[in-house]
């Protein structure tokens, strides 16, 4: 899958992979800027990728299916984290719903909104989860966090990439891009941030 911000100037290309069992095929050898794993993508997968793509960057978070580890230098561990790269500011949540009593980067609704209620502004979050009624299922296993509408209402950021659902689709919250990927997908972006550079 491929997609384009549609707009004009200094642009970014990024490669998105969640719930990723196999490396991506040979054509992200076309090259890529910026990696990011959204999680369930185990971490050789995500080094052999970056390989592929000869990517400069590599951000990602963890999904319900990883282990409880340190991502491998060079990747980022964007969870609760934010960092800059080619001027956008980049954030993000790992895990999804507590689904189940015990497991790994489970969250309550209630602990998910604690946690980011006072995350700054991005120009990019990223999630292994998706918001609520956004791609997300009616079940208990993927059902979406409330607290990412909330965040997306109150922080108004560009795109949001996740994961988790199974599905490759693309809607529209609020004045943000929300792009869910299943496997792989190269999106283009705008390398620009309409951000003050102190977080509010």
């Amino acid at each position: 899958m491929f997609l384009s911000s549609g707009s004009t100037g200094s642009f970014m290309r990024i490669l998105i992979l969640a719930d990723l069992e196999y490396c991506p095929p040979e054509d992200i050898s076309a090259g890529a800027d910026l990696l990011v794993a959204c999680g369930d993508v185990r971490d050789d997968l995500i080094l052999k990728a970056a390989e592929l793509s000869a990517c400069r960057k590599i951000f990602a978070v963890k999904g319900n299916h990883d282990l409880p580890t340190d991502f491998p230098s060079p990747v980022s561990d964007l969870h609760l984290n934010v960092e800059c790269f080619d001027g956008l500011r980049f954030g993000g949540f790992n895990g999804c719903w507590k689904y189940k009593p015990r497991g790994n980067y489970l969250y309550g609704q209630d602990e998910a909104r604690q946690l980011l209620a006072s995350f700054p502004r991005v120009d990019v979050f990223i999630a292994h989860n998706s918001p609520k009624g956004i791609h997300d299922k009616d079940d208990d296993v993927h059902s979406g966090f409330e607290a990412f509408n909330e965040y997306i209402a109150r922080a108004d950021p560009k795109y949001m990439f996740h994961g988790h659902q199974h599905l490759s689709a693309e809607s529209i919250l609020g004045r943000t891009r929300v792009v869910g990927v299943f496997g792989h997908a190269m999106i283009e972006m705008q390398a620009t941030t309409s951000l003050p550079m102190k977080p509010f």
